[in-house]
């Protein structure tokens, strides 16, 4: 039995997890919710993703330091689901101080992380190239990162302070990398000396972070102080429930946050998703709603389509009822916000899909048939535009008439209350709702 005292001062535990193919604005919500909660914790990914918020007139891009560092006062954790490019991680914390803001006191490092070595980073240049059917990775190493990780030859962030111990493992992950590298793709392999060296200066810039972040996080909780659980990349870029093989290498999605952060199931509160107001996906993949080219390039410029973290242009496309509907459920999502509706402000009609068709039958749900949904045809509901600006609305009723009708439909479909519509990037152009 639980000790009622305990649990009575048990702080609130919040994920957050994009309900598409991920780039669904997350980075932005994330910096809004801090206010109100005392640690961020990213849970899975790497610096393959990124997170934006603006601020005033300042755009900060952060790939793995959670957005919520933003706020002063705030403890911002990289959970041991993410795994680390210390180069990568080392150029986004100096990017933090010289914009003022303080890292030192504020960043917890896992010691249980997976730590991204050069050699992963050219493993994954190329398999993609020499793969058929390119999966579209951004050539960061996370791939070949997490597999080492699976296979149980990973080095991880606890492992880089032990010198003995570090160079026996890199020396054997070498050795094997080197002959995959010269064997299979005529490819020139690694030095282990330099690898050594270069990673032994990481682990000191990195020593004042590390620290045994599940005890950390779960102490906050029981002191009664609240967290929010941040994912990266969305669910359908989750390995086991995204468009299997087009998806990362972690779990995106809300269970993802208990493995990737260390906090039980038990603890879990809420779930929020996020989602567009239409569809985008970055990379490889099947897309049924995507629009056509003419129409691609207008929503396209217009929302800023273009990855923070590669600047790869996204494919658009319309509101997917279907898949928000299944992640609400793979998720256990409690409440979703929308986001970039003003995106759609100038269209005179706007589409949804609410069902596929394949092969004369009509879908709701996403079956595992392979090659499904590249070749389901969706069906389309088709709602009335609203043709005003609405960026520099201030107050959700006070959104055009048909602004709110496209809002309560898409409640309607994903069968989830509404929180928060978004209308910007900045933090002023966010409207609270609360459809239920």
């Amino acid at each position: 039995m639980r000790d009622d005292k305990r649990m009575s001062k048990k702080g609130k535990v919040t994920v957050l997890v994009g309900a598409q193919w991920g780039d669904e604005g997350k980075g932005k919500l994330i910096d809004i919710l801090t206010e109100n909660v005392d640690y961020v914790a990213r849970f899975q990914g790497g610096n393959n993703a990124g997170h934006t918020v603006v601020i005033e007139q300042d755009k900060y891009v952060l790939h793995l330091i959670p957005s919520g560092i933003l706020h002063a006062g705030k403890i911002c954790v990289i959970g041991n689901g993410v795994v680390i490019d210390p180069k990568a991680l080392i150029e986004e914390i100096e990017f933090l101080k010289e914009k003022g803001i303080d890292v030192e006191h504020r960043l917890k490092i896992s010691e249980k992380a997976h730590v991204i070595f050069p050699y992963h980073r050219k493993l994954d240049e190329l398999r993609e190239v020499k793969q058929k059917g390119r999966i579209g990775t951004t050539k960061k190493g996370i791939g070949p990162c997490y597999a080492d990780k699976v296979s149980r030859v990973g080095i991880r962030v606890a492992d880089l302070f032990d010198k003995e111990y570090f160079k026996t493992r890199l020396e054997a992950n070498i050795a094997e990398k080197n002959v995959i590298l010269k064997n299979l793709y005529a490819s020139e392999g690694f030095s282990v000396e330099e690898i050594f060296n270069e990673y032994l200066k990481y682990a000191e810039y990195f020593r004042k972070y590390v620290c045994d972040t599940i005890t950390l996080l779960n102490n906050a909780i029981r002191e009664g102080k609240s967290v929010l659980c941040e994912g990266a990349q969305g669910t359908y870029l989750d390995v086991d429930y995204g468009t299997y093989p087009f998806v990362t290498s972690s779990n995106a999605t809300a269970g993802g946050a208990c493995i990737g952060a260390g906090v039980g199931p038990s603890r879990i509160d809420e779930v929020l998703g996020v989602v567009k107001a239409y569809t985008t996906r970055v990379g490889e993949g099947p897309f049924p709603t995507m629009f056509n080219d003419e129409l691609m390039e207008k929503i396209r410029e217009k929302g800023a389509e273009f990855g923070s973290t590669t600047g790869r242009a996204r494919r658009c496309g319309w509101f997917d009822a279907v898949l928000v509907r299944n992640a609400v459920i793979i998720n256990g999502i409690d409440k979703v916000i929308i986001t970039k509706l003003d995106v759609l402000d100038e269209l005179a009609t706007i589409k949804v899909c609410v069902s596929y068709r394949y092969k004369g039958e009509i879908y709701t749900t996403i079956p595992g048939i392979p090659g499904f949904l590249e070749q389901c045809e969706p069906m389309y509901e088709e709602l009335s535009g609203w043709q005003r600006d609405t960026s520099k609305i201030q107050q959700y009723n006070d959104l055009p008439v048909n602004a709110r009708k496209y809002v309560s439909r898409l409640r309607e479909l994903i069968d989830t209350e509404i929180m928060i519509v978004s209308v910007g990037k900045s933090r002023k152009q966010t409207l609270i709702c609360n459809i239920k």
